[in-house]
């Protein structure tokens, strides 16, 4: 598709209400979900990432799964894993861009947690397979409200800080706005580019030059462009199915309330107007003691 025609379609979604405003793709930084995973892609950014955050030395990753869809068992909460990587040693990294507030954080890294070691763990393995995991969160605000620019996690004995439980998981809160004074220089030097956008050094300047590329590849605009309007038109079909549930709910409600009055005037039996709402005449009474009509009034209409 040619540029104009890109702009036009960009133009056309970016000009409506703030709610389903698409952002456009010019500004997208690293903290956008797209241009995370788009740069991430490259796998010597990723795994210079995964170093940085975790402190540990990697030898090599695999190719980086992203938007993994992960689902306990039928029924079960499914959850979109942003990035889903794996090391030499079979150390399993999740990775989440979180620009909105969320107070559930830590109770959603541990469900990420709990389906991830699910899909590690086949039907009669042992548990000897699972192996170490990390999920990290990359927030642009503070969830702990301390300051830090990173949080790690660990489970610990509570009265023996230095006993570990030793189940192998971690869990990682970055904070882009936290201080920067503690932590050494790289991480320093990514943290002030995720909150600024600018580079001080050759890690962050490769990570530029990355979204650079991927801003002038007009394939890239296209695939942006298309997710966007998709997810536009899913959430506007929850909303439009919420609309009309809405409205079944006061079609439902307005039809009880009218065989309810003719119940109470006499002119229609508890009987028929059962019938006429399809309900046995006891969830009919039930409803109608919900709705602040009184059984009595019911009842004594048919005597």
């Amino acid at each position: 598709m040619r540029r104009d025609s890109l702009r036009t379609m960009e133009n056309i979604q970016t000009s409506g209400g703030t709610k389903d405003r698409i952002k456009p793709f010019e500004e997208l930084t690293l903290m956008d979900d797209y241009m995370f995973a788009a740069v991430m892609n490259d796998q010597a950014n990723l795994q210079h990432l995964l170093e940085l955050l975790t402190e540990r030395k990697i030898t090599c990753i695999t190719p980086a799964q992203f938007q993994k869809t992960e689902k306990e068992g039928y029924g079960s909460h499914g959850i979109r894993l942003d990035l889903y990587v794996l090391d030499e040693k079979d150390c399993i990294y999740n990775v989440e861009v979180q620009t909105s507030s969320n107070k559930n954080l830590p109770k959603r890294m541990r469900y990420y947690q709990s389906v991830m070691d699910v899909d590690v763990l086949r039907p009669a393995a042992d548990y000897a397979t699972l192996g170490e995991s990390f999920v990290i969160f990359i927030c642009n605000y503070d969830h702990y409200r301390k300051g830090d620019c990173i949080y790690r996690f660990e489970n610990l004995h509570t009265e023996i800080s230095e006993m570990k439980l030793g189940d192998a998981t971690h869990k990682i809160v970055v904070n882009i706005r936290g201080s920067v004074e503690n932590v050494n220089d790289q991480l320093k030097e990514l943290v002030v580019y995720l909150r600024s956008g600018t580079a001080t050094g050759d890690y962050t300047r490769r990570l530029d030059e990355s979204i650079r590329q991927v801003k002038a590849s007009e394939e890239r605009r296209m695939e942006y462009m298309v997710m966007k309007i998709h997810e536009m038109e899913i959430r506007e079909e929850g909303r439009e199915e919420g609309r009309e549930e809405g409205r079944e709910e006061g079609r439902e409600e307005g039809t009880l309330k009218t065989l309810a009055e003719l119940v109470r005037k006499k002119a229609i039996s508890i009987r028929t107007a059962a019938e006429q709402a399809k309900l046995s005449e006891e969830a009919f009474v039930a409803k109608m003691e919900a709705m602040q009509v009184r059984e009595g009034d019911l009842h004594a209409a048919v005597k």
